[in-house]
């Protein structure tokens, strides 16, 4: 099992492959893949504020179907409590996906060189 950071998820949902490396890649084909629910919420934020031309759930619904994507659910009271300690970002986002990742005990894949310090089990 691998979480996806919500750039991973929107780039698949893109279909841009050749922004993965070919680790990323790699994994993506070959392991089963998750991502916390806050992904959503970070999708919709992003809508809203312009960045993406496309809402949350038809994103979501789309990967669900074509690659077999699934949110693992999780207590909000969990992730927050875990991601109080991440107080190496200040980016709520971030600090509740790496959380839940963590509390799984399992990898994340993301570019975000932040995570990428920062979290043992973040891929790229």
């Amino acid at each position: 099992m691998m979480f996806l950071d919500t750039h991973v998820v929107v780039w698949l949902y893109q279909k841009d492959r050749l922004r993965f490396s070919s680790l990323a890649l790699q994994l993506l084909d070959s392991t089963e893949l998750r991502l916390s629910p806050v992904v959503a919420l970070e999708l919709e934020y992003l809508f809203e504020i312009g960045r993406l031309s496309e809402r949350s759930q038809p994103i979501l619904h789309f990967l669900e179907r074509n690659i077999q994507l699934k949110i693992d659910d999780c207590s909000l009271q969990t992730l927050v409590a875990g991601a109080l300690d991440a107080k190496w970002t200040r980016d709520p986002f971030d600090r509740l996906i790496t959380c839940h990742a963590e509390l799984r005990n399992a990898p994340l894949l993301t570019k975000d060189e932040t995570i990428l310090a920062h979290y043992r089990h973040a891929r790229w």
